[in-house]
């Protein structure tokens, strides 16, 4: 059992920061890599940042135990090289000749948050060599939980179900952080290892292989990662240094000292993490959690440093390395570049999009939804991205946001469903449960046929029922207690009248596995072939293809509730209607001269739809156009070419 802490006084300051490099080094040198790394046959380096102690020592645990005083130059970094320590070595490190800690930068955790870390062996024999990475037009994101996409639950149990995405025309998987959490089941925003892939899903060789399949198959890979913030069970990084700061607070505990004394040994350490993923792992992107909860008012913000070192990994390996933030902040300065001024991320999540698409789904007007008007603000995302771009926020209170004028539509993320918007609904319904079938294909179609990058959640591709519930597998009892009414506080629900499930209890991880069988089944099946066929709609079709705000024109039909949307790219160009009336109406519009022939409509019944009564064609000029209940219909102009003679 790991000895508890002291609170350190004396902080020494560090003399300087290390050089994020990858080489190799003779024993005896200061190494350049956090954490224990293999350089040779046997032979590996240690390296730790605790300027809180003035010894610390390597204390090997397995094969067979000893003490390695570890060598200082002052600088608040301790480290070693040994000749003897094979890939599996457990070990910890003491400071200040008592207290024992894993390692913060530990590459395994073989016996949980709590245990000894492990040596890691980082050869892998990739066969990716010829992958460069997707550009972000071409990207189709699906998201998904590995503890709960598959039966598995594993990194492993992920690949045999990759065809089955391709073929629906996803050409991107995003995995919920893996970086390794307390327990076996998590979200994984409680990861307090941030170089460290979870061990319950298969660990380091496992995730290398799951990469590796995706690129084999053409898929890149986005791995969610999170620097705002560590959970509370096995955070042990305040006994190293000075990693947390009391001048600012996040939604989730203790921020990150990202601009407060020692903190360039801080900002290199998360740099490091993020270097090592996209390096060592070729992930393809890294999705930053909530960057409005890093709290940085230096000259240059931590993640516009981040987004830097990866595009010179890229450039180094001839790769194309994306950074995506969720931000809520509506600021176009996060996507813009750093010579503009900006943070340098290459595209960010649109939740304007999602709320006001929801809103029009659903009618749901609390909590986050309050500021969200529906048809009127979908038209108005579908030209602009954002909804707020500096009016009056009702739930915030104050005004919010920025245009984003200039930010190209492939910078933005838009979808129908997400983990937070279904996990943090206190009892974690889809969007099968809050509607019908005909609404899941308008809201398909919304996201399909937009400018920007379609995102999809695990399952709703062929309306998953299960309901995607918020778990952590805490073995503190009163730290799985206090979540459980925080969650009760949080929906403001009295315990004894609603009872919200308890995150803790694996019967509520259970609940949110996965029922892949559904793909096969009734309307589940109509529905997933339905996204096929969009996804093979927006390849096909240049207007759809290329992801662009200047070509678009947005038609918004309020009284009808309905919208158009024209689309064009090159010689091409598409309509599309969202009808999100639950009866049927008829619409009246000007159409571009020409024949408009229907590609798609969801109202059809080889879709599982009513039957429809929009036309086969319709001509250019005055017309109108038949439309179902909650319907999505697209038509595409016909395209005469004269043949030379």
């Amino acid at each position: 059992m790991l000895l508890r802490g002291r609170k350190q006084k004396n902080v020494a300051k560090p003399a300087g920061s290390v050089r994020l490099v990858s080489q190799g080094n003779v024993p005896g040198e200061k190494p350049v890599n956090l954490g224990a790394r293999v350089i040779g046959k046997n032979s590996c380096e240690f390296m730790v940042w605790a300027p809180c102690s003035k010894r610390v020592e390597l204390h090997i645990i397995t094969p067979k135990t000893k003490l390695v005083p570890l060598v200082t130059d002052g600088s608040g970094y301790h480290w070693t090289v040994l000749s003897d320590v094979e890939p599996g070595t457990e070990y910890l490190f003491r400071l200040n000749s008592g207290l024992e800690r894993p390692d913060p930068a530990s590459r395994c955790q073989p016996h949980g948050v709590h245990g000894p870390s492990a040596v890691v062996d980082p050869v892998y024999n990739w066969k990716d060599k010829a992958w460069k990475g997707l550009p972000l037009e071409r990207f189709v994101i699906y998201e998904l939980h590995t503890g709960t996409f598959s039966p598995e639950g594993t990194f492993a149990g992920i690949i045999p179900r990759l065809d089955i995405l391709k073929d629906l025309g996803v050409t991107v998987i995003e995995l919920m952080p893996i970086a390794q959490f307390p327990g076996a089941r998590n979200w994984g925003y409680d990861g307090v290892y941030p170089f460290a892939a979870q061990q319950s899903y298969g660990g380091v060789k496992e995730f290398k292989r799951l990469i590796d399949a995706c690129h084999q198959r053409g898929l890149a890979v986005i791995l969610d990662v999170v620097y705002n913030h560590l959970g509370p069970e096995g955070n042990y990084l305040r006994d190293f240094g000075p990693y947390f700061t009391r001048n600012y607070r996040t939604p989730w505990g203790e921020a990150i000292n990202f601009d407060g004394p020692d903190s360039d040994e801080v900002r290199r350490f998360f740099l490091e993490s993020a270097r090592r993923w996209v390096d060592e792992f070729h992930v393809d992107a890294l999705r930053l959690d909530a960057v409005d909860a890093i709290r940085d008012y230096s000259v240059r913000h931590f993640v516009e440093e981040l987004a830097a070192a990866a595009h010179e990994i890229a450039r180094a390996r001839g790769r194309r390395i994306q950074i995506i933030a969720e931000s809520g902040l509506n600021d176009p300065r996060v996507i813009r570049p750093s010579a503009e001024g900006g943070w340098g991320c290459d595209a960010q999540y649109c939740r304007d999009f999602h709320h006001s698409l929801h809103v029009a789904l659903t009618g749901e007007r609390s909590g986050q939804y309050r500021d969200f008007a529906g048809l009127v603000d979908l038209a108005r995302s579908y030209s602009e991205a954002f909804v707020y771009t500096g009016q009056y926020s009702a739930r915030r209170r104050r005004s919010h946001g920025r245009a984003a004028d200039g930010r190209p539509a492939s910078q933005f993320l838009v979808f129908a469903q997400e983990h937070d918007e279904v996990g943090n609904r206190p009892f974690g319904e889809r969007l099968s449960v809050l509607t019908d079938f005909e609404a899941l294909k308008l809201a398909a179609g919304a996201v399909a046929l937009s400018p920007f990058v379609p995102f999809l959640f695990m399952g709703e591709e062929y309306g998953e029922e299960a309901p995607f519930f918020y778990f952590t597998s805490h073995s503190d009892k009163r730290l799985a207690e206090a979540v459980r009414l925080g969650r009760h506080r949080e929906f403001n629900l009295a315990a004894d009248k609603e009872k919200i499930p308890d995150p803790n209890a694996e019967s509520i991880f259970l609940r949110s596995r996965l029922n892949q069988g559904l793909r096969r089944k009734g309307r589940h099946a109509v529905l997933q072939n339905f996204y096929r066929r969009l996804y093979a709609l927006r390849r096909e079709h240049p207007a759809l293809a290329r992801l662009n705000r200047e070509n678009l024109t947005v038609s918004l039909y309020e009284n009808d509730k309905a919208l158009i949307v024209s689309r064009r790219a090159e010689n091409e160009e598409v309509i599309f209607a969202l009808h999100f009336a639950k009866s049927p109406g008829r619409l009246r519009l000007k159409l571009p001269e020409g024949t408009w022939t229907k590609l798609l409509d969801s109202a059809e019944t080889k879709w599982g739809g009513p039957g429809s009564p929009a036309a086969e064609r319709l001509a250019g000029g005055q017309t109108e156009l038949a439309l179902a209940s909650l319907c999505v219909v697209l038509y595409g102009k016909e395209i005469t070419v004269t043949k030379n003679r």
